[in-house]
């Protein structure tokens, strides 16, 4: 019998819903016979506010009411900013689609009054919000000169906060604000030389029930095979270092000629201590690029940097 329905989890949030009602859209243009619901919900991490993310751990923190959702049948697929994806998904789930990536950079959004000044000429003291211990860690290591303070809630609510004043500018991500119209706050988008984005920025992953061939085959019609190939090689990169999404490990892809460069950093959170290295190889190899590359900074001490974090992180 031909699959006649696919029920999409989601989170609640503004952005969230922006990416799943375009996940929604993009399915009933290739499958137009197919009906397509979306079941929104709020996760833990949209729940708790007033604590620093690094703080209550991270591990499917934004996915796991989603992936219940799966696996009691409720649900047949989840939409999540790829970035929030754990590497490690629950038993009887996988990554099934990874769609085209929007701008993986970091952005830099000003306070009015800061208006003139780019991030290499901040003035000595100015506060500078983000909830993210990766652009915290590599900002630090540049410009120790700055202050920076844990910012919470969505995207609006942050933009809201730095209008009001609490901070002269913030760190957040170019898609995010692309996607939830803002491109207009964005003052700078930043280098990557100075800070590599987040594994999986910029991109969307569909989760679903392995085994479920036509579920597979109906979200294999948004695949973005470039975005997929740098994005896997991000993930395994991640994955091998044992690191979360709350973790200062960084990372940069491009693909030129069939010949995939994954960059890759950690760093610790004082701005201290800053390991990076690349590796390049064929495209389709991109998951064994990101195992070489995390064993080339294991070689260089990126465990230990870790390791003082994680320690740090249970005191």
């Amino acid at each position: 019998m031909a699959l006649d329905q696919v029920r999409i989890a989601s989170r609640r949030s503004q952005l969230a819903m922006v990416q799943t009602n375009w996940v929604k859209d993009e399915l009933i243009k290739a499958c137009p016979s197919i009906e397509i619901s979306i079941e929104a919900m709020a996760t833990q991490g949209d729940k708790i506010l007033d604590v620093a993310l690094a703080k209550i751990g991270d591990k499917g923190l934004f996915t796991k009411e989603l992936e219940a959702q799966m696996l009691i049948g409720r649900a047949d697929i989840a939409v999540h900013s790829l970035k929030d994806l754990p590497t490690n998904l629950p038993e009887g789930l996988m990554l099934g689609c990874i769609t085209e990536r929007e701008d993986p950079s970091d952005a830099l959004v000003v306070n009015k009054k800061f208006e003139n000044f780019k991030l290499n000429n901040l003035p000595e003291g100015s506060i500078v919000g983000t909830s993210s211990l990766r652009r915290l860690a590599q900002l630090r290591y540049h410009y120790p000169h700055l202050i920076f303070k844990d910012v919470r809630g969505n995207v609006i609510t942050r933009l809201e906060k730095l209008d009001a004043g609490n901070y002269d500018c913030l760190i957040l991500a170019a898609a995010g604000l692309t996607r939830l119209g803002f491109s207009d706050r964005i003052h700078e988008l930043i280098s990557s030389e100075i800070s590599l984005h987040a594994v999986g920025q910029g991109a969307l992953g569909i989760e679903c029930v392995e085994g479920k061939e036509e579920i597979l085959q109906i979200i294999k019609n948004l695949e973005h095979t470039e975005t997929s190939q740098r994005c896997l090689a991000e993930r395994s990169f991640l994955r091998e270092l044992e690191g979360g999404c709350q973790v200062p490990i960084g990372v940069h892809t491009k693909i030129k000629d069939g010949n995939l460069t994954l960059t890759g950093m950690v760093a610790s959170l004082d701005g201290k201590k800053l390991i990076k290295d690349k590796k390049s190889g064929p495209s389709h190899n991109s998951e064994v690029i990101g195992i070489e590359l995390a064993n080339i900074l294991k070689s260089q001490g990126a465990m230990e940097i870790l390791e003082a974090i994680f320690k740090e992180a249970r005191t």
